[in-house]
Formats: structure tokens, sequence, C-alpha cells
């Protein structure tokens, strides 16, 4: 095997080269991935899958214990989903991805207990990995109920072979003299996939054996060893329904075999009940035939295109109507296939595909220069929730009330129409939650972050303060703040940000704030230290190790870490701003376990990335902390500023220093 940091590691249970439809993504995606210049390889693990067997937790282990740290595991759902004691194992040392087609509890035919197993074991795996991709975004939607946000989920929908694409006829042939020539022969029906009862062939069966006074041929290629039961049950209805002449079971086939199938159809059935995507839809379009499909899952979605009739998944009534109302009528079939070929133009290929992924791949690497927190996640809504009360509780009152002195002013003075505040990195609004309520009304915010998911939840919270806001999704580089305030900006707020920032960033920030005389309220920024009582011996190590990482970059160049308060002051103060500083510290104790626990979970990723040698050290300096920590025998103090500054030249800050 290949070894590289850019390596993608991708890991399938089994054969790699098995062509069901989640294989294939696979295996097409890897292909492009290296096409494209990437390096990527796929490793199928031996063992039962996706209830692991005791071959296949030591094949992963093993596997996992081979890659060198930092390497980026692509794990397959159906491989990593139902093990989450061996990636935990891994999770520090390797960045583990999750790629799901669709969760293993959707699967068809699981008993209730069988469902609560692989959804808990899911849950358990989904919050271990860092980063998940899925090929639907109603597998993305769906994987909400797992409690993976959506700032950790990237979508790449799959592709389709040109391979496929050429088996479209030349579109300079004649239309008329090709109807002409499927009009005198026998449609032919493919149906493509698995034999298994979330495929659902037996309906397909059920509702061709009430089509025998139409002329119609079928074929069924998917392979018939996974559910060997069902597969015979199949088998026997088509017997016990006298279709043995008019339906073909080809077993698993190759791809050279699987294009020569789609070139001799005229018409695409998929009767499955559930998909977590469903890619053999886009390569029936792209080899121009119209399709019947049920809405199972995705489906319903994938299949909402120009050439594909859609019914309800398991109504084998709707299924026969929709195959009559086309097998009995050549110009409407004909028509559909006028549609389908004209939706093969749309379809995705798979460097399409490879560039989706490689897009999520800097999406996830954007983030993990982000600080991390609670075992190296990112910014996500669990860690801004939970530190919201202590962020609230810490912040300068006095900064606050003179910030609202200096609004009321600025709107008794030369000031028109609504205040007009900007909330740089906004995640859930918190800082609009404190701040709005204590400045005077109307107001207007602007809320930008990069996480679209947190931008919607900010939103929310803010139209419930009786004050109107907008978004503003992007990501903030320093060359990006030259007119991103309106002329009109009246107040700039961030919290919890600069010590992320380097000096370039911080340089632009102010500046463009100067440009348009704003407020400027920047708040709960780490200054360096932290105390934790009683002492530990590795106290001070701890504390050295994270002050280094904080001005490791963080994807803006050097991070200014605990000095970014200060250097934020002292711009200020340069550009003639009136300045004041206000210590605002967090002050945790048993009431805030479940934040204090974060916290120094991320501590201790922060202080292991910096001195690997001292990961056994520290992991005993965490457990001991949090043993203390749920007794009720620990108190953290972690230190931060607020800084406020207000333009000189406004008339707003004339005005309160005449009043004070």
């Amino acid at each position: 095997m290949r070894e590289s940091e850019s390596t993608l590691h991708f890991v399938v249970p089994g054969d790699p080269n098995q062509n069901t439809g989640g294989y294939r993504y696979v295996r097409k995606l890897v292909g492009a991935l290296n096409h494209s210049g990437r390096v990527a390889e796929v490793t199928g693990l031996p063992g039962s899958f996706p209830k692991p067997d005791a071959l296949a937790l030591r094949a992963m282990d093993e596997l996992l214990s081979g890659f060198a740290d930092g390497s980026r595991v692509i794990l397959d759902g159906l491989a990593m989903s139902a093990m989450p004691d061996v990636l935990k194992k891994h999770a520090q040392r390797l960045r583990l991805t999750a790629l799901i087609h669709h969760p293993l509890a959707d699967e068809t035919g699981l008993s209730e207990s069988e469902q609560a197993w692989f959804f808990a074991r899911e849950k358990l795996a989904l919050q271990i990995v860092r980063e998940v991709f899925t090929t639907s975004t109603f597998t993305a939607a769906r994987l909400a109920d797992f409690g993976v946000s959506a700032a950790r989920i990237r979508t790449a929908e799959p592709g389709t072979d040109r391979s496929v694409t050429s088996a479209l006829p030349d579109k300079a042939e004649n239309r008329s003299q090709r109807a002409k020539n499927r009009e005198v022969r026998t449609p032919h029906i493919l149906c493509v996939g698995h034999l298994s009862p979330r495929k659902a062939q037996n309906q397909l069966v059920n509702a061709l054996a009430g089509l025998k006074d139409l002329d119609w041929h079928c074929t069924f290629a998917g392979s018939d060893e996974r559910d060997p039961a069902f597969a015979c049950g199949v088998r026997q209805q088509i017997c016990q329904s006298d279709l043995d002449s008019r339906i073909d079971l080809t077993g698993e086939v190759d791809e050279q075999v699987l294009v020569h199938l789609y070139d001799k159809a005229d018409l695409f059935v998929l009767p499955s009940l559930y998909e977590g995507y469903g890619m053999v839809i886009d390569e029936a379009l792209a080899a121009g035939l119209p399709v019947i499909s049920s809405d199972g899952g995705a489906l319903k979605h994938t299949g909402n295109r120009s050439g594909i009739l859609l019914y309800r998944a398991g109504d084998v009534d709707a299924l026969q109507a929709n195959l009559r109302a086309w097998l009995g009528d050549s110009a409407a079939l004909e028509l559909a296939r006028v549609f389908a070929e004209g939706e093969s133009l749309t379809v995705r290929s798979w460097p399409d595909t490879a560039k989706q992924f490689i897009d999520g791949l800097g999406y996830f690497d954007r983030c993990q220069r982000e600080i991390c927190v609670a075992d190296e996640t990112y910014f996500a809504e669990k860690w801004l929730q939970a530190r919201e009360p202590a962020d609230h509780r810490a912040r300068s009152l006095e900064l606050t009330v003179r910030l609202a002195k200096w609004a009321r002013a600025a709107l008794n003075t030369d000031h028109h129409g609504p205040l007009r505040i900007v909330d740089i990195g906004t995640g859930l609004g918190s800082n609009v939650v404190y701040v709005a309520p204590a400045l005077p009304l109307p107001q207007e915010w602007v809320l930008v972050d990069q996480d679209e998911g947190l931008l919607v939840e900010a939103a929310n919270r803010t139209r419930q303060l009786n004050v109107l806001s907008e978004t503003s999704q992007r990501r903030l580089a320093p060359e990006d703040f030259r007119g991103l305030l309106p002329h009109n900006t009246d107040v700039v707020t961030a919290s919890a940000l600069i010590d992320l920032v380097s000096e370039g960033w911080l340089s632009a920030f102010v500046s463009e704030a100067v440009s348009t005389q704003s407020a400027v309220l920047v708040v709960l920024s780490y200054t360096g230290c932290f105390t934790l009582a009683p002492a530990h011996e590795d106290d001070t190590l701890l504390c050295e190790l994270v002050n280094q990482h904080q001005h490791g970059d963080k994807g803006t160049g050097a991070a200014l870490g605990p000095d970014a308060a200060a250097v934020l002051a002292d711009k200020l103060a340069i550009e003639g701003y009136e300045v004041q500083v206000a210590d605002t510290p967090w002050r945790l104790n048993r009431n805030d376990a479940s934040l204090a626990t974060m916290l120094m979970a991320g501590w201790v990723a922060a202080a292991k990335q910096r001195s690997p040698k001292s990961r056994d050290r520290l992991g005993t300096w965490f457990a001991a902390r949090r043993k203390q920590m749920v007794a009720g025998e620990l108190e953290i103090t972690v230190s931060h500023q607020d800084v406020l500054g207000l333009p000189p030249c406004h008339s707003a800050t004339k005005a309160i220093n005449c009043l004070s």
C-alpha cells in the first residue's frame, strides 16, 4: 500500500470489486480522484458485515493500526458504522471520515431490536469520526437524527460512466426512424440491483404478472448471493407466475455486460423500497432510458426529473399502472424516452463527483485549522450551546452599558433608520442574544458565519428578539474584509474569535471598521492563563502546550492566541479610538461539568498535537481532572478579555463623553 500524507485510504467490507451501487460508487470515485491527481486507494476487509464478527473487528483494528499518524481514512458506512469501539482506539491519531450511503438501521427487513442496535451503534460511530460524507442530501438530512450537525457533513452525489452514456443513440440519427425500429420489437425492461427485500424485485414480478396481455421482456441484473432465500423466492415466484420465458435473472454482471444491458433496454424500473440515492437512475438516464421508480427514501428527490414516473414505494398496483401506461402506448413510451435523453445531458460524471469530494475535503481541512474542542471536533453546535451560559456570565456589563449609551446617542443625533450591527463569526447567535436586549431599538443585524446550519439557527433566535436580521455565509480571509461592512454600519461585534486569527486578519478587520467609523465590541478573547483548583503537577505543562497550539495557524496565518485582545486594543488606539478593556474570566464548577469536560478534552487534544511524547501523561491528567469534576471537587478559571472601541470622530462618542 502506498504511503503518503496526502493519500486517501478508502475502506470497504469484503471484495472492493463487487458490483453493487455502493461498491461501484467507491471504485469509480477512487478512479476519478486518481485521474484528477489525488492519490486514492481502496482496501477490502475480511469478515462478516454489517454486523461485524470477530474477524471483521480484528481486521479493521489491524488495518487502522497500520496507517501512519494523521492519515486520512475514508470508511464506508457498511464497514464502520457498527464498530464504534474500534474507531475510538484510533480517532485521536487518524483523520477518520465516514462515507454514508444510507444508515444501517434503515435497511428493510430488520426486527425492531436489530434496528435499535444498528441505530445506537451507528450513532456512536458517527460521533467518533471527524468528518462525514454522504452520497445524497437526503441522507445528509437523515443523519440529523444521529446527532450529526450539518457543519460536519459534505455531500458528493454519484456520477455516471461515459461508457454508459455512450450507449445513447447517435444524436444525428433520425428520431422517427429509431421510434419505428422500437415499435417492431418487444420492449425490453431492465432492473438493476442485487436481489434483496429492500430492492423489492418481488413486487416488480407481481406487477408484471398482471401484464401478460402486453408485449415485454424483463432482465433482472444483480447478485443473487447476498440474500439466497429471497433470491430463491423470486425464482419460485417467476415460475409460479409462468414468466420463465419473459424474465431473465443474470446474477452479478461485469461493467461491460451492464453497458450492453442498458444499450438494449427500452425502459428501466427501480421498485426499491428505500435508497440513499439511487445511482442506477442516473445510469439509466445517461443511457437515455425512461424510468419508473418508487419514491422510497432519497428516490423521491433523485427521481424528480423529466423522463421518470414515480409511484409510492410498495404500491404494486401503482407500479403496474405505470408500466401499462408506457408498455401499452408506444407513443407515450417514445415521448418519455425523448424526455430521458434530454435529461441525460444533465447527469453528473464521476469527475464531477470527484470535484465535489475534493471540495468537501478542502472544507474539512479549513475546519481542522479552526479551534478544536471535545476530542478534536470542530466548532459544533454542542460546544457553542454548552459555552453560552458561561459566556454570558463572564461578559463585562460595564462595556455593554457604555456601548448601549453610545448607540442611544447615535440614534438621537445624526443617525437615520435603525441601528445597524454586523456580528462576525456569529455561530448560534449568542452575541446577538446577549447584546440586542441591551441596545436601543430599532436594530438591524447582519449575521456572518461560514456554516450555513449555524446561520439558520442564529437567524431563528434573532427573530425572537424583535430585531431585523439577515445572514451572510462566507469564509473570511484578510483579503475578504474590504467592503464587508455596509457603509452605514454602526457597530461590529465578535465573540470568542480573534484569538484564532492572525495579525494580518486583525489588521484587515480594524481597517474595515475604521473605514465605516463603526464602534467595535469584541468579547471573550482568551488571554493565555487558566488555573485549576486543586492544583495538579501537570497543569503548567498543559497550559504551556495549549498556548503554543493557540499560536498555530488556524487558516489565516500564525494565530495571535493569548495576545489577541491586547493587539486589538493597540490597533484601535492607534486609529484614535476610545478603547476600554475588561477582564471577563470563565469560572466553572460542577454546575458546568459538561462544558468543563469538553474544554479540558480540547486542551488535551491540542497539547497532544504539540507534544506527542506527552500523550500518556496528558491522558492521565485528563482522567484525574474529569473524575474530580464529576465529584464536584474541581474549579476552573479561564482568563478572557472584552474590548470596546468607540470611533473618535463619531458624534455619538462626543455626545456620551460630554455626558460623562
